[in-house]
C-alpha cells in the first residue's frame, strides 16, 4: 500500500475481472463473451472509419450512435447517452444520480461493481436477499431509498424477472431513479425500454458487449428520460468529453443497423445453450433457468471448486464464485457447440476419473 495514497483509495476494494490466464491455450467459458465474432457489416465499418481522420478528435456528443440507438428503441435522441462501456455508463450513474443521503437498494447477489462503486461514491448500500430459488421479489423491497439498482436478467445467476414486476414496483417507487442494468436482455428477458414514457425515474443499461459481440470495443449506453439523460452529460462532459474513439462509434452504430446479423447470432447463442444445458443436466447437474448467454449450474457429483479447478486443469475455464450462497454453483458461458462439446467431454472424463 502506497504512502501517497488518499484515504479513499486504501478503503478499495477493486472488482475482479474473470480470469484471463496466459500460460496455455484456454477455452474461455468465464467471461460471458459472444462467441460469434462480429457481423461482415460492422467489421466493413470499422475498417471504413480507419483513415485519415484518426488525427483528429471524434465527435463528442456521438450524433450518430445515439441516433441509430434512438431509431432501434423508438425513441427521441435526446433520451439516448452512451459510453465507454456499460461499466462507465454506471459509474457516471452512481456519480451523478443515486442520493448519497439515502441507502441504494440492490440484491444480495448480483453483479459485483455495484458494491465497487458504491465505496468509491461513499455510497450506502443495502443488500436485498435474493429468495432461497435466486429469484428477485420487487414486492419485498423497500421505497424509501437513494435509488435502486438491480440486473435484469441476473447475473450471475441468469434469472429474470417479469415486466409486470417491475412495471408494479415502479408504481411504488416514484421518488428515486431506479436503474435496470440490461447487460443480458436480448438472450430471452423484456426490456424494460418499453416503459420508459411512463416512468421518468427509469433509466435502462445495455451494452453492446454480448449480443453484438463487441466486448473488445467498449461501448454502453443508458436509455431513459431526456432529463436523467441529461444529468448523465453532465457529468460525462466534466470527466472525460470523448469516451468513444471514431472505430467505436462506427461498429457500434453498424451493430445496431444490421438487425439480421444481430437477430441470427443472437438466436443461434440460446439455441447452443439449450442444448448445453439439457447435457449438464445429464452429466449430473442443476441447472437455473437462463434468459442470459450464461448457465449458472451446481454440480451435484462433485463440489463446485474441485470441478471447476479440474476443468482449468484441462483447458477449460469457467467461473467459481467463492462466495455466500453461490459457492456451489458455477457459472458456464455458452460458447461454440465445439467449445460446448468440449466442455461436455471433459466433463465426462472428470466424472470417470
Amino acid at each position: 500500500m502506497s504512502q501517497y495514497w488518499n484515504q479513499r483509495t486504501k478503503r478499495l476494494q477493486p472488482y475482479t475481472p474473470g480470469e484471463q490466464p496466459r500460460d496455455q491455450h484456454y477455452i474461455k467459458l468465464n467471461t460471458n463473451e459472444n462467441p460469434a465474432p462480429p457481423s461482415a457489416a460492422v467489421l466493413e465499418a470499422m475498417h471504413a472509419a480507419v483513415d485519415d481522420g484518426l488525427n483528429l478528435y471524434p465527435d463528442p456528443e456521438c450524433q450518430k450512435l445515439k441516433q441509430s440507438i434512438a431509431d432501434y428503441y423508438s425513441l427521441p435522441i435526446a433520451c439516448v447517452f452512451v459510453g465507454n462501456g456499460s461499466d462507465e455508463v454506471l459509474a457516471h450513474i452512481f456519480a451523478g444520480l443515486f442520493d448519497q443521503n439515502k441507502p441504494l437498494v440492490c440484491p444480495d447477489i448480483s453483479y459485483s461493481f455495484y458494491p465497487v462503486y458504491a465505496r468509491l461514491y461513499d455510497i450506502e448500500l443495502k443488500k436485498i436477499p435474493l429468495d432461497e430459488n435466486f429469484k428477485l421479489d420487487l414486492k419485498t423491497w423497500p421505497t424509501e431509498n437513494g435509488g435502486v439498482i438491480f440486473a435484469n436478467p441476473n447475473a450471475p445467476t441468469s434469472l429474470a424477472v417479469e415486466l409486470d414486476e417491475i412495471r408494479a414496483f415502479l408504481d411504488r417507487n416514484k421518488d428515486s431513479v431506479v436503474v435496470v442494468d440490461e447487460a443480458y436482455v436480448d438472450f430471452g428477458a423484456q426490456s424494460c425500454a418499453t416503459l420508459l414514457g411512463e416512468y421518468p425515474n427509469l433509466l435502462v443499461v445495455q451494452t453492446v458487449s454480448k449480443s453484438r459481440s463487441l466486448a473488445g470495443l467498449r461501448v454502453g449506453f443508458a436509455l431513459g428520460d431526456a432529463q436523467l439523460i441529461n444529468g448523465l452529460e453532465r457529468i460525462k462532459n466534466s470527466f472525460n468529453s470523448y469516451p468513444l474513439d471514431k472505430i467505436a462509434l462506427a461498429g457500434a452504430q453498424a451493430a445496431f443497423e444490421d438487425v439480421q446479423g444481430f437477430e441470427a447470432a443472437r438466436k443461434n447463442v440460446i439455441r447452443v445453450r439449450e442444448r448445453a444445458r439439457v447435457s449438464l443436466q445429464k452429466l449430473g447437474f442443476e441447472v437455473l433457468d437462463s434468459s442470459t448467454n450464461f448457465l449458472f449450474a451446481r454440480p451435484l457429483f462433485m463440489p463446485a471448486e474441485k470441478v471447476y479447478l479440474r476443468l482449468r486443469d484441462a483447458g477449460v475455464l469457467v467461473r467459481y464464485f467463492n462466495e455466500s450462497r453461490i459457492s456451489e454453483y458455477l457459472r458456464i458461458t455458452v460458447g461454440t457447440e465445439q467449445e460446448m462439446a468440449v466442455l461436455v467431454e471433459k466433463l465426462i472424463e472428470l466424472k470417470g476419473g
